[in-house]
């Protein structure tokens, strides 16, 4: 809570967007990083994620507002960005990587702030452009990407200390083990419910007789 309300924490989250290879260094070796605030920043990400999806002009937008369910968008980002965190970490304790759990979430959080710095303008802006200028705020959204993915790329890069062709195979791994955890995820699911089904049929089959 006291990341949260510090000036100078903020501040060192801009300096890591104009400087990501010394700001993600000094998180990584120096402790100048805060899991607090790359919560708060993916949080904020979901929330203007979600609010471009719900009020976007429909020029822009193909999808139907009332199809959106806010709680459980939120909620995927927020899963997605843990479940990223811990594959990588997984993906790297085995190849050598010097980043702890907590210095990648660090440098993935704060690799969304340009999204949440440019997604709730552009969907401001969506409403202003006229047919056949859709260009311009799908450029600007496509740039916000493209800058946080690299911002996530050197991150990474820079806080296990690898090349970037291993960092490229990294990542690759990370959404293998992405895929391998939700699949294990939801055999345990499956497993567990059968289990429960068939505890509730002996003690429904027992009760009525």
């Amino acid at each position: 809570m006291k990341d949260l309300l510090s000036k100078e924490k903020w501040k060192y989250v801009f300096y890591c967007i104009s400087h990501p290879a010394d700001g993600f260094y000094e998180v990584r070796h120096r402790g100048r990083g805060s899991v607090a605030i790359a919560w708060a920043i993916v949080l904020m990400f979901a929330i203007s994620y979600t609010v471009n999806r719900l009020c976007a002009s429909f020029l822009v937008s193909e999808v139907n507002p009332l199809d959106v369910n806010t709680l459980l968008e939120i909620q995927g980002v927020l899963i997605l960005f843990l479940l990223l965190c811990i594959s990588n970490w997984s993906v790297t304790c085995l190849l050598n990587g010097e980043g702890r759990l907590f210095d990648i979430m660090t440098v993935v959080g704060y690799s969304f702030m340009p999204c949440v710095l440019i997604y709730i303008p552009a969907t401001i802006i969506s409403h202003f452009v006229a047919q056949n200028e859709e260009a311009f705020y799908l450029i600007l959204m496509s740039l916000a990407m493209a800058f946080s993915l690299i911002l996530m790329l050197i991150g990474i890069m820079t806080v296990h200390n690898y090349t970037l062709g291993k960092t490229l195979l990294t990542v690759l791994l990370t959404f293998f083990a992405m895929l391998v955890i939700i699949f294990v995820i939801m055999m345990i699911y499956s497993l567990v419910g059968q289990v429960i089904t068939f505890f509730k049929s002996i003690y429904l089959e027992l009760y009525f007789r």
